[in-house]
């Protein structure tokens, strides 16, 4: 597939999941042919059960996309009954080690969708104090790697954030089942899941729905000086922010003006498009085959380094770049060093 036709059918991703999160979305246009050409990039991201949600009240509820996004949708509903018991569990086990976590994404970003099951919960992603890491591994150890798949972090760093005490303070204990479940207060929360679709190059659509839910269920009392903290930190979830604004609507009304104007770069939302258009966004493809595999065929060194090349937006926010208009080329370099470097001290320990 072409850029050009990969970004038209980015597009239609787009006006797809436009309020997709809301209780009541709202009527789109898209086509059945439409839906039809985008529902297989939905499908593989994940987002079948917010695109049942979608049509499930319109004239696309009998087209056989939507058929598909049901089985999805009522696969989804059960994984998510057993996903919230896992987590349950983990949570009594990580305390009875005397460790408390927070739960990241996940079933923290699902509270925010109108129904259980609308987004698949995936691993579940717990931050733990940095002292508490070596314990909470050897807690951890205990479960069956087949059915708790556990993404255990070491503090924060990795979602963008730091000051490990001021999250905890913050955080909140929502009931899940007979378990309090420790997550992010409402505004760290919305830093996570923007940093972390920024971090990831924002290749799956579903992420960026994240964000726009968080955006608009957002209290009253929500601190936006605190959410958007320093400078630096502040760039990837403030083009986050608008990027699920002008893709996706989301609301920001309430958003301060000195931030919600921020000049959006030229190559932010074509780059977004791109990757949701594509029958192999960047990252899964880098995924794919590890690059190892790739160096024991050394025909296929160049296909490895070329599925590793960064996008702009995961190599501008991890080299902690400024989002402007300049070439990105500095940044792609930047980022690609450095994982070659991760890469290179992790084979040489293991050889």
């Amino acid at each position: 597939m072409k850029a050009t036709s990969a970004k038209a059918t980015g597009k239609l991703v787009a006006a797809f999941l436009a309020g997709a999160w809301r209780p009541k979305p709202p009527a789109t246009n898209i086509s059945a042919a439409e839906l039809e050409t985008i529902a297989p990039l939905l499908m593989r991201t994940g987002a079948g059960a917010i695109g049942w949600w979608r049509v499930c009240q319109s004239e696309l509820r009998g087209s056989i996309a939507a058929d598909e996004f049901h089985q999805a949708y009522r696969l989804y509903r059960l994984d998510s009954r057993l996903s919230n018991s896992r987590v349950e569990k983990v949570f009594a086990l990580l305390r009875s080690f005397g460790v408390e976590g927070i739960l990241v994404k996940g079933w923290a970003a699902a509270r925010y969708y109108p129904e259980p099951g609308l987004r698949p919960a995936g691993d579940i992603d717990i931050c733990v104090r940095q002292h508490d890491s070596q314990t909470a591994r050897r807690a951890l150890a205990s479960l069956d790697p087949l059915k708790f798949k556990v993404d255990l972090h070491s503090g924060f760093a990795k979602f963008g954030l730091t000051h490990e005490e001021d999250l905890y303070a913050r955080s909140e204990l929502v009931r899940l089942g007979e378990t309090d479940v420790r997550i992010l207060g409402p505004e760290d929360h919305l830093r996570v899941v923007s940093y972390h679709l920024m971090r990831e190059g924002a290749w799956r659509p579903l992420w960026l729905v994240d964000v726009a839910a968080a955006l608009e269920a957002r209290v009253p009392e929500f601190d936006w000086d605190y959410c958007f903290g320093e400078k630096q930190q502040a760039r990837p979830v403030v083009n986050a922010i608008n990027l699920a604004h002008i893709l996706l609507g989301a609301k920001i009304d309430a958003m301060p003006e000195k931030h919600r104007f921020l000049e959006t770069p030229r190559w932010l939302v074509p780059t977004v498009l791109k990757e949701w258009g594509s029958p192999k966004p960047s990252m899964p493809s880098r995924q794919a085959v590890p690059m190892l595999s790739h160096l024991r065929l050394r025909r296929e060194v160049l296909n490895g380094l070329g599925h590793r090349w960064p996008n702009p937006i995961e190599a501008t926010t991890t080299m902690r770049g400024p989002f402007n208009n300049f070439p990105r080329l500095p940044f792609q370099i930047g980022n690609s060093l450095h994982r070659s470097g991760v890469f290179l001290r992790h084979l040489l320990r293991a050889s």
